[in-house]
């Protein structure tokens, strides 16, 4: 199914509102790039309110050589950073930012908590809910949970400013 393109105006905004993203949309708003970009797609997204990504998991990325040897085990880090860029995908298809200007800075991470390994051939589900944030506001709050096969991977609460490139 094509993807389609932000509407140009707010008048157009619900008629035509973006509801999924595939790799080339989301890089279209984030400025991650290998091997640093975390989510692949994203299959649901309801405005503002939820979004949910998809991260496949595989064994040639640059973390699995060090953590760790012998036993591949996807960062903790790496995880909750999946979720965050879940969440800035979500904001920037649901507000038309497009531009590949986006930056997106974490403020906190609260609650955070590891359920279980998540290892190369996993497919991290990230499902994203926003707790604060509105349209043109910087600050936004959100509460993420990654699971693979149905098993809570880890969860996590996490606060995020948004903004601009070369803003101040």
């Amino acid at each position: 199914m094509p993807l389609k393109a932000a509407p140009d105006d707010d008048a157009t905004a619900d008629a035509e509102a973006i509801t999924r993203a595939d790799i080339d949309l989301i890089q279209q708003i984030l400025p991650h790039r290998y091997p640093f970009l975390m989510v692949d797609r994203v299959i649901d997204i309801d405005g503002t309110r939820a979004a949910t990504g998809l991260k496949n998991v595989t064994m040639n990325e640059p973390h699995f050589l060090g953590h760790f040897p012998g036993q591949p085990i996807m960062p903790g880090v790496t995880i909750i950073e999946a979720m965050a860029q879940t969440a800035a995908v979500m904001v920037g298809c649901s507000l038309g930012l497009l531009r590949g200007d986006l930056l997106i800075y974490f403020m906190a991470i609260d609650n955070c908590k590891f359920r279980r390994k998540v290892v190369p051939g996993d497919q991290l589900v990230m499902e994203i809910t926003t707790l604060r944030g509105r349209a043109g506001g910087k600050v936004w709050r959100f509460a993420g949970c990654a699971t693979v096969d149905g098993e809570l991977a880890a969860e996590a609460e996490f606060t995020a400013m948004m903004e601009g490139r070369g803003a101040k």
